[in-house]
């Protein structure tokens, strides 16, 4: 004859799987879970790639305004820069566009 559980021990199995699915639920839907970090992760490689293009375009300003400054001027860059500001050509040039 099989034998039948006494109902504190059933409380206490019943207890103990709830909590472990808790737990389990926890550890891949939680706010530290498995899922949370995947995301994560894509977020900070996507911020990353912005970060990266983004100091390239802040190396590039430099590199402008190191060549626009007192100390180095880049005559060459101040023609194309004023022409492109007020919108002048010479006489012997042909605009593209």
């Amino acid at each position: 004859m099989p034998q039948r559980l006494s109902i504190g021990a059933t409380v206490f199995l019943v207890l103990t799987v709830l909590l472990g699915l808790y737990f389990a639920y926890a550890a891949v839907q939680g706010p530290s879970g498995i899922l949370r970090r995947i995301q994560i992760v894509s977020e900070t490689t996507e911020l990353e790639v912005q970060r990266d293009a983004l100091r390239a375009e802040v190396a590039q300003m430099q590199n402008l305004t190191r060549r626009l400054s007192d100390d180095y001027l880049d005559l060459d860059l101040l023609d194309e820069r004023a022409r492109e500001v007020l919108g002048l050509l010479r006489a012997d040039e042909v605009l593209l566009r």
